[in-house]
């Protein structure tokens, strides 16, 4: 944010007697105090926006060991600026990033993706059809997501969303379904591949079942750890065992209504994950109801998940910051709502309306920091993600 100063006005005549630069003014001596106050004030408001937005890492590695990727699901250019600008400009996570592209969101056959699809093309780096979970047209068969193939490479993985464990973002990653609704289904295939964190909603599609089954007795017994709530006490932080927390029975309440723990789920499965593995970790991350926010047309919801993703994006930061080892990218899956960002009631605001309850076909910015960041620069498909992710970490 600037400093200014109003109903200052110096006199412009030579002679006049207030005039500062008039050798023969009494006041000549304090009113050039007075300037050297108004210069010392300008650059401190200067340093202080300047020192909210530095990181200071240690040496990056040549290539990261980790990654973190965050996703604001239903974030586009228009969401991410009215973020920075709610949070006071050069105050904001996004502008902490030295590199910066954008994607191309659209599916396989429709210039206006979903969620399922979007996310598939991250994780799976191939267009899939709108409503698809990690699986491929015409035939649906499954590809293998970014998850599998680091955990089957010895790397730990995990995911901490603010949506349910079966719903679309976070099941494009680990399970592989034709059709996004058959959340039961999608469940069962957290059972199929190793992955050391999960912290988000949906228990009860793990313990109340129509088919009676019971998916935490089974993870149980693969050695999972099983707890509910949104505080990180009786959780096995020392990497001694994989854990699922569950934060709501559904879906998680809304960051509005209070709930608090994506920031700090971030911090703790990004340490939790560094010790499972000497390989390294893949985290992804997701804002979920920054698109049911747009969806709603609520722009004071929108905001309350747009700071509290941009808290989340800092903690993710400080801990690449830490370690030099890590690649941070932040990005959305597609546009939701139509935002614009018109002139507000006075000239220090604005006003965010919005032209549809649906998703768009606006290109989305990536934002990436660490090892490897300037692979994000550009314009790309989103396919191109899961791409410059593997050759980040050096797989062909």
């Amino acid at each position: 944010m600037g400093c200014w100063f109003e109903g200052l006005v110096w006199p412009s005549e030579a002679d006049s007697p207030f005039n500062p630069f008039n050798p023969t003014n009494s006041h000549t001596t304090f009113m050039r105090l007075i300037l050297l106050l108004l210069a010392l004030v300008f650059a401190g408001c200067a340093s202080s926006v300047k020192q909210a937005v530095e990181i200071q890492p240690v040496k990056f590695a040549e290539r990261p060991k980790n990654i973190i990727l965050l996703i604001g699901d239903g974030m586009a250019l228009a969401q991410v600026s009215a973020g920075i600008y709610w949070a006071g400009v050069g105050k904001s996570a996004f502008e902490q990033f030295p590199s910066v592209g954008f994607h191309k969101s659209h599916s396989c056959d429709d210039y206006v993706t979903d969620s399922a699809a979007g996310a598939t093309a991250f994780s799976c780096g191939q267009k899939t059809t709108n409503n698809a979970i990690a699986v491929l047209p015409p035939d649906n068969r499954p590809c293998t997501t970014i998850l599998e193939d680091l955990s089957a490479r010895g790397h730990a993985t995990g995911m901490v969303v603010t949506c349910s464990a079966p719903h679309a973002t976070p099941a494009s990653f680990i399970a592989h379904r034709e059709i996004r609704a058959f959340t039961e289904d999608i469940a069962l295939d957290y059972l199929k591949t190793p992955f050391d964190c999960f912290i988000g909603g949906g228990e009860h599609f793990f313990n109340n079942r129509p088919d009676r089954l019971n998916l935490e007795d089974s993870l149980r017994q693969r050695g999972y750890v099983i707890r509910r709530g949104t505080t990180f006490g009786r959780l096995p932080l020392d990497g001694s065992a994989p854990f699922m927390l569950f934060t709501a029975d559904r879906e998680p309440m809304t960051a509005s209504a209070g709930r608090r723990y994506l920031p700090e789920a971030t911090r703790v499965a990004a340490q939790f994950l560094q010790k499972r593995s000497d390989k390294g970790f893949f985290l992804m991350v997701e804002g979920s109801q920054i698109d049911w926010a747009c969806h709603a047309n609520d722009a004071n919801w929108l905001r309350a998940e747009m700071m509290d993703f941009d808290k989340t994006i800092k903690q993710a930061l400080e801990f690449a910051a830490s370690n030099g080892e890590t690649l941070v990218i932040v990005t959305g899956d597609h546009e939701c709502g139509g935002l614009a960002l018109t002139e507000g009631p006075v000239k220090s605001d604005f006003q965010p309306v919005f032209s549809c309850r649906l998703h768009t076909a606006a290109l989305v910015p990536v934002f990436a920091y660490g090892p490897k960041a300037e692979l994000f620069t550009g314009l790309y498909d989103n396919t191109d993600i899961y791409g410059k992710m593997r050759a980040a970490l050096g797989i062909e």
